[in-house]
């Protein structure tokens, strides 16, 4: 499915997450998943390219930054929508080069090469290829991904019964943000281009305006961020808003014209040394000739993606952690959303619901990097999550 301006397995500030959900095994999976951190960190703890120097843990850092390692990140899918799978992720991170008149606490975010793919047993499936860039002690930030998909997947409709269908493309996301001056706020371009093709293996659904079978969507637009995090990964403090405006138009290859807003925004408080509240927002909003898997809809942990979709959607999401040990923590969640404006008004609209608890390991501590599980419940289904840092994108 289409994620605001993404069309492919990684997010835009490009820290995946791994999305899967079990039926009675996931808390069997996530104890195996613990269990492996807690034996990895005691019997390869030897190695020092495997161990912290500050406090002796379990660490990736110097594997990943010094020894050119790379980070896997495996997963088990049992989404609904495509059925239960296997994916695998690895990514690859390098230190950009500080300039020499760069203040000595200036910090900027790592590059990332990440390269990934998964297949389900009902058929979909999926790979893509990214990279993130930063240069000029980060007053530039690139942004590059491509990635081809062959999903099963089903459209909800106006009965929010589901309806299968397939959809099958190669998407290409392109953006560059300017930092202005020495502030937290960068501008710039971003394209994303998504030649898709479409099959309903029954009729199509009523409500879908004009459907093609064949369709491309491309779009230009502007985005603005804001960006204040002590850390891309896993923040404890800080903000991150991002307000973007795109069109599609016959002239950059699209086969509709539409326009699309966004903004989201995710602010973290450091309520004591141990404690962090968090607080997400996120809107979307269409106009024109939008293909329906186009549409914005509400993301939650706990609710499958494009469940709840329609020309416009509002979420709003809180989140506490708990830092147990420097490298432990866990947490719990909730949030609720809509999605509105053409298949339902707002009043009508039903509302998505999502909660759950997970937890993180410092995985590695130079880059801020974690890892856990999240494990949630939204209506009528249960759902864990393999994440890398923050839910949040």
């Amino acid at each position: 499915m289409i994620r605001r301006s993404s069309c492919v397995p990684f997010p835009v500030d490009a820290a995946p997450t791994i999305k899967s959900e079990a039926p009675r095994t996931r808390s069997l999976r996530a104890s195996a998943v613990v269990a492996a951190l807690l034996l990895v960190s005691v019997h390869v703890r030897a190695a020092s390219k495997f161990t912290d120097p500050e406090d002796g843990a379990f660490d990736l850092s110097n594997l990943l930054l010094t020894h050119r390692g790379v980070l896997p990140v495996p997963t088990l899918i049992t989404e609904p929508a495509v059925g239960y799978g296997l994916g695998l992720g690895l990514l690859y991170f390098s230190l950009p080069k500080k300039s020499a008149d760069a203040p000595d606490d200036a910090k900027a975010p790592p590059n990332i090469t990440g390269l990934g793919g998964f297949v389900t047993g009902t058929h979909s499936w999926g790979a893509g290829l990214m990279h993130f860039h930063s240069w000029d002690d980060d007053h530039i930030r690139y942004l590059g991904v491509i990635g081809k998909v062959g999903l099963h997947l089903n459209y909800y409709g106006i009965q929010n019964q589901p309806r299968a269908y397939q959809l099958n493309g190669i998407a290409l996301v392109q953006q560059v943000l300017f930092r202005l001056g020495n502030s937290h706020w960068y501008v710039g371009p971003r394209y994303t281009f998504f030649d898709a093709s479409t099959r309903f293996d029954a009729s199509v659904p009523a409500g879908i305006r004009e459907f093609e079978r064949d369709q491309r969507v491309a779009k230009g637009g502007v985005v603005v961020d804001y960006d204040t995090r002590d850390n891309m990964f896993y923040p404890s403090s800080g903000t991150y808003a991002e307000f973007e405006a795109d069109l599609a138009r016959g002239g950059l290859g699209s086969s509709t014209n539409f326009q699309e807003q966004t903004a989201r925004g995710y602010h973290w408080i450091p309520l004591s040394k141990s404690w962090v509240l968090g607080l997400r927002a996120d809107t979307g909003f269409s106009q024109g000739n939008i293909p329906f898997f186009a549409q914005p809809y509400v993301s939650l942990r706990g609710v499958s993606d494009a469940k709840f979709q329609d020309n416009n959607q509002l979420t709003a999401e809180a989140e506490i952690r708990w830092n147990v040990t420097p490298r432990w923590s866990v947490l719990g969640f909730g949030g609720v959303g809509k999605a509105y404006g053409h298949l339902h008004s707002f009043s009508d609209a039903p509302t998505a619901f999502g909660f759950g608890t997970g937890f993180r390991y410092l995985i590695a501590r130079k880059l801020g990097v974690t890892m856990g599980i999240d494990v949630a419940h939204g209506p009528g289904q249960n759902a864990f999550y393999v994440q890398v840092g923050s839910a949040w994108r």
